[in-house]
């Protein structure tokens, strides 16, 4: 089996060294970059799986970086888990709007680390030709929603959604009617026992509703409970 690509991007030496060992014992191939701007470098050259990414750095900071990556066509679906000693809720927010699909904060554990790596690399289906390019396709509100090429068409136009956001909009569209709560939304997409705010699940819904245009106001709120899309 193919070893899965990481691009760990920190400019602490003895956290580079920390997070790259423990990766590779788990079984990755291990890339480093020690700032934004090699980052974006080794990007342009080289092909990844996933990104450990550290908010502070020197010249472009984490979330600039991230933004980056999500305007570029070749980088845009690539997992992106940000790891930072900033651990505020407005901090984590910045992360998730900036298009992070996952927040790490230090000290972390590297086991739980190399977890939500995996978890973020299992939300990215390998790209697979099937017979009929129209099985399993969910069409709701102008929306085709294709879980096996990870893509969404908004009246024929491709829409880009973070993995996290796909994974939410496949699972409300999947059952449209039918109301998630906050945690059951975090539960079905990250696992059980996942720490995060309800307010970060808010702010995936609403990067959703943005990005879907006009089809977005089929995503409702439920007040007191949670989220659904309209039958």
């Amino acid at each position: 089996m193919k070893k899965s690509s990481i691009l760990v991007v920190e400019d602490d030496t003895d956290i580079q060294q920390l997070v790259s060992y423990n990766l590779i014992k788990a079984g990755f191939n291990v890339t480093c970059a020690d700032s934004g701007e090699e980052a974006l470098q080794r990007l342009n050259r080289e092909t990844f799986d996933a990104m450990v990414l550290d908010l502070m750095l020197p010249g472009k900071d984490g979330n600039e970086v991230c933004r980056a990556v999500r305007n570029e066509e070749t980088t845009k679906a690539l997992p992106i888990i940000m790891l930072t000693a900033k651990s505020e809720e407005e901090d984590i927010v910045a992360g998730l709007e900036d298009g992070a699909d996952d927040y790490v904060t230090k000290p972390f554990s590297p086991r739980v680390l190399i977890a939500r790596i995996e978890a973020a690399l299992r939300r990215t289906p390998e790209t697979t030709t099937a017979p009929d390019d129209t099985i399993g396709v969910i069409t709701r509100h102008g929306m085709a929603i294709h879980p096996g090429r990870h893509e969404v068409r908004v009246n024929d136009e491709a829409v880009h959604l973070t993995a996290s956001e796909f994974t939410i909009l496949e699972l409300l569209a999947g059952r449209p009617g039918w109301v998630f709560s906050r945690q059951q939304i975090i539960d079905q997409i990250r696992g059980y026992d996942y720490s995060i705010t309800p307010r970060a699940v808010d702010v995936q819904i609403f990067g959703l509703r943005k990005k879907l245009g006009a089809s977005g106001a089929c995503i409702e709120t439920v007040r007191g409970i949670g989220y659904r899309i309209r039958e």
